[in-house]
C-alpha cells in the first residue's frame, strides 16, 4: 500500500489498486528494479487510518550494512576529489547511508504526518509492498508532461546550504553544468525552450539554486526523454556513464530507489519526482539515504557536515520511542 501527496496540496492518496492501470511507480537509479502500485488514484484519509504501514508490518534489517563513518566518508572524498581533477570533471555525486537504529519501536503514521507538515512544496510518499518499505519527501522534478498542451517542464536543483548562508563560488560552479546538460538534452527533443533566472528553492532547513525550463515535445518522445535526462548532473556528475561507472567503485552501498524516479500518472498529467530525500524503512532500523555534488573546489570536511544535514530531512521526523 501506498500513501503520497502532491507538492502544495494536502490531500492524501492512495490507489484503489485496480488491476487495468498503473498510477505510481518507483524506479531504482540503475532502472534495473521498479515497484509499481496499480489502479486508479484516490483520496485516503479514512484508508490511512487503517493503514498496514506500522512498525510491527515491516521486516528486519538483514542487509548487514554498516554505516560509513566520518573517517571513512572523508577518506574515500579525498580520492573523489582526486579523480575529479585528475579527469577534469565538473562534478560528481557521492552518496553514503546514516542508519538509524536508536529506538524501540517508531510510529511511522505519525513520522509521516510530520514529514508532511515540514515539507509542503514536496512530493511525499510512504509505502510498504510487503518486502520494500520506503518514505520521503522532496520537490525535484524530473519531468512534468501535460498531456493535453504536450507542454514539458523540468529544473535544474543542485548547490546546497544553510537558508542563512550566502552563495560561493563552489554551489554556483555546481549548479552551472546541471543546468547545461538539461538544456542540451531538451534541445534534441524541442526547438522551443523557456529558461528562467537561477533562483533559490528553500527545502526544509536546506536551500539550493534552480532554473526552471519549459519545452514543447511530441508526446511519443515522452519515455526517450526522461530517460535521457535520467540521471541528471544533480543526482551523478558529468560526464554521465563515467560518474555512474564511478559511483559504483567509490559508494560502500548500493544505491537502490534513492536518486532514482517516482512516475506519478493522472488523466491530466504525467510527473516524474526525483527521489532524494528517502529512507528505507525496517523493524529494527531506518537506512537514510544523503549525497552531495563534489567538484575540484569540494572540502571533505564541508561535504560530511552537508550531508549531515540532508540526513535531518528525514531523521528529525521520525517519531521514535
Amino acid at each position: 500500500m501506498i500513501y503520497f501527496k502532491f507538492p502544495f496540496d494536502e490531500t492524501l492518496y492512495s490507489t484503489d489498486q485496480q488491476k487495468d492501470k498503473e498510477s505510481i511507480s518507483f524506479h531504482s537509479f540503475d532502472l534495473l528494479k521498479h515497484i509499481s502500485f496499480q489502479g486508479n488514484i484516490i483520496k485516503a484519509s479514512e484508508q490511512f487510518e487503517k493503514s498496514i504501514i506500522t512498525h510491527d508490518n515491516l521486516l528486519k534489517d538483514e542487509s548487514h550494512f554498516n554505516a560509513e563513518n566520518k573517517d571513512e566518508y572523508i577518506h574515500t572524498l579525498h580520492e573523489v576529489i582526486d579523480l575529479i581533477k585528475e579527469h577534469q570533471l565538473p562534478k560528481l555525486v557521492y552518496a553514503r547511508r546514516k542508519i538509524f537504529t536508536k529506538f524501540n519501536v517508531v510510529d511511522y503514521k505519525k513520522s509521516f504526518e510530520k514529514l508532511c507538515i515540514t515539507y509542503p512544496n514536496a512530493f511525499r510518499y510512504i509505502f510498504n509492498d510487503g518486502s520494500n518499505a520506503w518514505m520521503g519527501a522532496f520537490s525535484e522534478t524530473l519531468g512534468k508532461f501535460n498531456k493535453t498542451t504536450h507542454q514539458f517542464e523540468t529544473m535544474s536543483l543542485a548547490g546546497t546550504l544553510p537558508i542563512a548562508e550566502e552563495w560561493t563560488e563552489k554551489e554556483i560552479e555546481e549548479q552551472k553544468p546541471v543546468t547545461s546538460y538539461i538544456k542540451d538534452v531538451l534541445k534534441s527533443y524541442s526547438q522551443n525552450i523557456e529558461v528562467s533566472e537561477t533562483y533559490d528553492h528553500i527545502s526544509g532547513n536546506i536551500k539550493h539554486l534552480r532554473t526552471d525550463f519549459k519545452a514543447q515535445i511530441n508526446p511519443e518522445d515522452l519515455d526517450s526523454l526522461i530517460n535521457s535526462l535520467h540521471p541528471t548532473p544533480a543526482v551523478c556528475g558529468i560526464p554521465k556513464d563515467f560518474c555512474k561507472k564511478s559511483i559504483q567503485k567509490f559508494e560502500k552501498f548500493p544505491r537502490e530507489f534513492y536518486a532514482g524516479f517516482i512516475k506519478v500518472e493522472t488523466d491530466e498529467s504525467v510527473m516524474y519526482f526525483v527521489n532524494l530525500r528517502c529512507a528505507r524503512l525496517y523493524k529494527d532500523s531506518v537506512h537514510i539515504f544523503v549525497g552531495g555534488g563534489i567538484t575540484s573546489q569540494s572540502s571533505p570536511e564541508k561535504e560530511w557536515q552537508e550531508t549531515e544535514l540532508k540526513s535531518e530531512a528525514i531523521l528529525k521526523n521520525i517519531v521514535a520511542s
